[in-house]
């Protein structure tokens, strides 16, 4: 998939609850619709053009993803959140 796909609006709820990642800085497992596994900490929610990104951190680089690109997302405090578009 290219950047330049229409972007899919997520969930409210799942939104939120990046959203709650972010303000706890939470280290979270992310699986990307490509595949890809990612461990990284939740830094910011940022929205560009129409197109919403979770920033995240890992190693000291910053890296954003876009937000329905993400299949779903975890941590303890939080458990596993499946991500769906609206």
């Amino acid at each position: 998939m290219s950047l330049n796909d229409a972007y899919q609006p997520i969930n409210c709820d799942d939104y939120d609850n990046l959203e709650l990642a972010c303000q706890h800085h939470l280290l979270l497992t992310l699986e990307l619709k490509d595949g890809e596994i990612l461990k990284a900490k939740a830094s910011s929610l940022v929205s560009r053009k129409n197109i919403e990104y979770l920033i995240i951190e890992d190693a000291g680089s910053t890296r954003e993803v876009r937000l329905d690109k993400i299949t779903s997302f975890s941590h303890p405090e939080i458990g596993t959140v499946v991500v769906s578009e609206e």
